[in-house]
């Protein structure tokens, strides 16, 4: 089939993140003559450091955690000999080295597919000489000019690091280097309670190390649903989590065969390895892009609006060099609308009020459309329902018993137009929900709808039977 509203242009991509790959396929489907100026590898940070690696070892980690539930189930595994097994135990080189095949498969598997609609892949840095010309160093020596009609910058972010705690990629580590380690920590203290680190102290925790979360706020996961963060708190020290709150770190030192976090307070915590979750720096030095007038905000993120254009005519970016929001499925939605607007197909705007995000806790987080937060400050009038999901008689046979479903619902208009998901798979919860948000179904359509019973979805139903209103 012939591209729709297809346009001899050319494409030069500068990174290989989702932002850029999903850029690529957009623009080769229009016409594009598409060149992808990569360094690390199709996929970026999230495929090979970061999202992909990150939920694999998570995932590892929810496996071993249904050992105990086998047993809460009545089911209990016996050795050789007869006698119980009650714990599984990680070899984490093999764990590591499995997430690492995972996240190499990932990146060939992407790399194919540009390949197979004709995008030429060039490994190197990318700088631009100007709006029209981007300079391509290769990795192998020497350097190639690319004219371009279109240039989309997708270079990503890398980890925050700093003077006081610098990583040594052995006992002080950033989240991109803790799949070099060949034994589990004894004792890992991650720094930083936000989304990277709560996610990693629990696979940690899972996997067996014995972890604390030093935590800046008064609870862990600061900016999301506070009652979801309430949720994930107690299921951490519940399972054996030290959790330090209101408790900035100052420094992170290495201590004889381990580390030490100074606090600013003046306390110390010793481990055997620390872990630094204190956000991410968009990359975007040294490329160029200020001497050509493309914008960057103090952060040094690049000023894009909401078809992704920057300030410069014809020079677009997508990702978490924006900081629009830190989410691969936003990257690459940012890519696709960028290459869409460019050449000229019909396109939509990127509308964050209907982006559904996912926390990979135990149990996960979901949200999408309007927060709690949003309603407590009266941006918005809205009724909220929350249900337990200890009520749910699929989570009860499944023997789980943290979480809940709440949903937002418009005053008058009883339109959904927010949800919270804590659950095992709320990532998957979540997505009738965002359906219902994108498509403004009302709280009647949505408790209309058969649910199977029993399932864990029946709570959406019957959160939303709750929001119904009746004329008094």
């Amino acid at each position: 089939m012939e591209p729709v509203n297809a346009r001899t242009g050319r494409v030069v991509i500068v990174g290989g993140g989702p932002g850029g790959y999903e850029a690529a396929l957009v623009a080769a489907q229009l016409g594009g003559d598409v060149t992808i100026v990569d360094r690390d590898g199709l996929g970026g940070a999230a495929v090979l450091t970061d999202c992909v690696p990150s939920k694999t070892l998570i995932s590892t980690a929810d496996y071993m955690s249904e050992f105990e539930t086998a047993a809460q189930l009545g089911v209990h595994l016996e050795d050789g000999e007869g006698d119980e097994v009650s714990d599984a135990k990680a070899e984490l080189a093999e764990v590591n080295a499995r997430v690492k095949d995972l996240a190499a498969a990932q990146s060939r598997d992407i790399t194919e597919r540009v390949t197979e609609v004709g995008v030429r892949i060039l490994r190197g840095t990318g700088r631009l000489l100007s709006a029209t010309r981007v300079e391509a160093t290769l990795e192998g020596g020497g350097t190639e000019q690319l004219d371009a009609d279109v240039i989309l910058i997708a270079t990503g972010a890398t980890p925050r690091t700093m003077t006081t705690a610098e990583p040594d990629g052995e006992r002080i580590l950033t989240w991109q280097q803790i799949y070099e380690l060949d034994s589990l920590p004894e004792r890992l203290i991650v720094v930083g309670s936000g989304v990277t680190g709560a996610e990693l102290a629990q696979a940690y925790l899972g996997l067996g190390t014995e972890v604390v979360l030093v935590s800046s706020r008064e609870r862990v996961l600061p900016g999301e649903d506070p009652d979801a963060a309430t949720v994930i708190e107690d299921v951490f020290k519940r399972r054996g989590m030290e959790v330090l709150g209101q408790s900035r770190m100052a420094a992170v030192e290495r201590r004889g065969d381990g580390v030490v976090v100074r606090l600013v307070d003046g306390r110390e915590v010793e481990g055997s390895h620390a872990l630094l979750a204190v956000g991410s720096i968009p990359q975007t030095s040294g490329m160029g892009l200020e001497e050509v007038g493309v914008e960057l905000k103090e952060s040094g993120h690049i000023a894009v609006d909401r078809v992704a254009r920057t300030s410069v005519r014809g020079v677009y970016a997508a990702g978490d060099c924006t900081g629009v929001l830190p989410l691969a499925s936003v990257a690459a939605m940012q890519g696709r609308i960028a290459m869409s607007h460019a050449l000229g197909d019909a396109v939509a705007p990127l509308n964050l009020g209907v982006v559904s995000a996912n926390i990979f806790t135990d149990p996960e987080i979901a949200t999408v459309g309007i927060s709690q937060k949003a309603l407590d400050e009266g941006l918005v009038d809205a009724d909220v329902v929350m249900l337990p999901l200890s009520r749910n008689p699929r989570a009860k046979m499944s023997g789980i018993t943290d979480g809940f479903v709440k949903l937002f619902a418009q005053k008058g208009s009883g339109a959904v137009i927010g949800g919270v998901v804590v659950a095992p798979r709320a990532s998957e919860l979540i997505f009738p929900v965002t359906l219902a948000v994108h498509h403004r179904l009302n709280v009647d359509q949505v408790a209309s709808t058969f649910t199977v019973y029993p399932s864990l979805s029946g709570s959406i139903a019957e959160a939303a039977r709750r929001l119904h209103t009746t004329d008094s």
